[in-house]
């Protein structure tokens, strides 16, 4: 038999179980479908997120959990893969484990895939001291021997923002050409202070658990103990795609057209945290998912009124 749900929010990381903690507290039947695959869980800890700085993400979500459990919000761990929308404007979900469930409105809170370079060692040190965002990372590393790995003219940007953590910092140029690098990207890097090393990177160098130099592929080796990349963004937006939403192409990858609450092009579709957009911390995640849940409470309730008062005058 198929359950049915008021609200569905596929995603349990930090948006998903915000929206989940505001629907729980409004006391809407809420089902969090977790496939339990949080972008942060290489990191050993989060940052910038008040009160919460320094936590490790595993601890941050179990609590999450723990709170959302309390208002009656079913967490079950599984995979959504497929999704329909019926005549009614409502959804048929269908889970990996054969599980189907009717929601009649849904949060998708799916996040993103990092896809890495590949580089011997990058995957495997990446969350150590292999790193991506200086916000999170750049205070545990400062003044360290900072390398960045190009991957496209704007690792540029990367490497003249790393700056602010580190004064030794070096942009390897990898399978970026030289000729790739405007003018105004070379002035940048000189009054920076940047070195800029050409030629492809062959694999990062490691002793006793740590990043200590990444190796060219001409042998030369450079002495470094921290590595920032710019990975790929690949955003999960399968099923946003199966149900017709809009989508808006970004240097970092497609994702949902929405309205500042996180409203998608469809009607009863929210979209909150890195399925929004690239950029969401887990900070601006929690922000997201806590929006678009009062948002579509707000918008269920006028919704149910209005049905009431149409049966009254009939």
């Amino acid at each position: 038999m198929t359950e049915t749900y008021e609200v569905v929010v596929v995603g349990g990381g930090t948006a998903g179980l915000s929206a989940a903690l505001v629907l729980g507290r409004a006391r809407r039947r809420t089902l969090v479908v977790d496939a339990g695959e949080p972008r942060n869980a290489p990191a050993a800890h989060l940052q910038g997120y008040l009160t919460r700085d320094g936590m490790p993400p595993a601890a941050f979500l179990a609590e999450g959990r723990r709170e959302v459990e309390g208002y009656g919000v079913e967490i079950v761990r599984d995979r959504a893969v497929d999704v329909v929308r019926d005549d009614t404007g409502e959804f048929d979900v269908t889970l990996g484990s054969g599980r189907a469930v009717h929601a009649r409105r849904l949060i998708v809170t799916t996040g993103l895939a990092d896809e890495l370079p590949a580089v011997p060692g990058v995957a495997e040190r990446f969350g150590h001291d292999v790193l991506h965002c200086p916000y999170c990372h750049g205070w545990e590393v400062r003044d360290e021997a900072f390398g960045v790995l190009a991957t496209t003219p704007m690792s540029v940007h990367q490497a003249l923002m790393v700056t602010q953590w580190s004064k030794d910092v070096t942009l390897f140029l990898h399978t970026v050409a030289e000729d790739e690098l405007g003018d105004e990207d070379l002035r940048r890097l000189a009054a920076a202070g940047v070195a800029v090393v050409p030629g492809e990177v062959a694999e990062l160098v490691v002793d006793a658990d740590r990043l200590t130099g990444v190796r060219l592929a001409d042998g030369s080796t450079h002495a470094r103990s921290a590595l920032f990349v710019a990975p790929r963004a690949v955003p999960r937006t399968g099923l946003l795609e199966r149900l017709g939403a809009e989508l808006t192409e970004t240097p970092f990858g497609s994702y949902p057209v929405t309205d500042p609450t996180g409203l998608t092009s469809v009607p009863g579709v929210w979209a909150a945290g890195n399925a929004a957009g690239f950029a969401e911390q887990v900070v601006n995640a929690a922000s997201g998912g806590y929006r678009a849940a009062a948002t579509l409470n707000g918008e269920l309730l006028f919704t149910d009124l209005d049905a009431a008062v149409a049966r009254g005058r009939r």
